[in-house]
């Protein structure tokens, strides 16, 4: 339970952060559109309420004391959320809820997020918010309610519903295929091979599934994301090993070929990934629901 006398006046908060921000009280009575009198006693007001000292008052500015330094930080964090609640609450005035997502960069911005208008146009009342996490965390702590992940369909305290598999193919630009005179699978030991560095073994799984010696499978730039890889790729620094479904859009316009039709399955799959006390919340199910009917159709 919150305490009223333990919560100061917010005009009071937003004089002290601004004066302790700009370390000046005109510049921060500029700020506010206030007077400088007005703003040093709001100030004034704020320690009487502590009890205790924020600033060191010297003739032209003032200086936090190493009490104000840290309430000043703590101050600023929780003005912030309180602005960005308060932006929120307006912004879903009129809607059904939010859905915030965890997603993969390169899965959110080539695969899923083309398709939300669909799920949009079944639930137009509801607003979905997208952040980027690449490992599993703990939705206890962080202000999701649901995630896709890949890999393992292991997440404590969560429940993992299968997507999609993946299917990785070798690619490269048609200028790139001609200019290393690429016909066949050996060809590759001359070429640079574009890395995916969550995936490190990926190019030396598919070298043995092809039964091709291509020299050090770990040759080449490596790139965070699949999403830098493909580009890579368009722009001809060499040859990559990349998610089918991810790079439709490059197929199919001819910025990228599939070298040879031996592909590698991945070990691990896409995952909708949701805590247990979410299981049978509206918009999880419903998003659950959609996406599930579209990645089961690989569309």
């Amino acid at each position: 339970m919150l305490r009223r006398g333990f919560l100061p006046n917010v005009g009071n908060l937003l004089a002290f952060e601004a004066t302790a921000r700009h370390g000046s009280v005109s510049r921060a009575a500029e700020e506010l559109n206030l007077t400088q009198s007005a703003v040093s006693r709001q100030i004034q007001q704020l320690e009487e309420t502590l009890g205790l000292s924020l600033f060191r008052r010297t003739r032209q500015r003032v200086v936090l004391s190493d009490v104000g330094r840290l309430y000043a930080s703590q101050v600023r964090h929780t003005l912030t959320e309180l602005s960005d609640a308060t932006r929120q609450a307006i912004a879903l005035s009129g809607t059904s809820g939010v859905l915030n997502l965890a997603v993969l960069p390169t899965f959110g911005t080539r695969w899923l997020i083309p398709r939300m208008p669909e799920f949009f146009a079944r639930h137009p009342d509801v607003t979905v918010n997208f952040g980027v996490r690449l490992v599993p965390f703990d939705f206890a702590a962080e202000p999701f309610d649901a995630a896709i992940h890949f890999g393992q369909p292991h997440w404590p305290g969560a429940v993992c519903e299968l997507l999609m598999k993946e299917e990785c193919v070798p690619v490269c630009s048609p200028a790139y295929r001609d200019c290393e005179r690429i016909k066949e699978p050996a060809d590759l030991g001359r070429a640079t091979l574009l890395q995916q560095s969550t995936r490190s073994t990926g190019w030396a799984e598919w070298f043995a599934s092809a039964g091709v010696e291509a020299g050090n499978a770990l040759r080449g730039p490596r790139f965070e994301q699949f999403a830098m890889v493909a580009q890579g790729a368009v722009a001809g620094l060499g040859v990559a090993l990349i998610p089918q479904f991810l790079i439709a859009e490059e197929l199919e316009s001819g910025r990228l070929e599939i070298l040879f039709p031996h592909s590698l399955m991945s070990s691990g799959a896409y995952y909708l990934v949701y805590p247990d006390s979410k299981a049978e919340a509206p918009l999880v199910r419903s998003f659950r629901d959609w996406i599930s009917e579209r990645t089961g159709s690989q569309g």
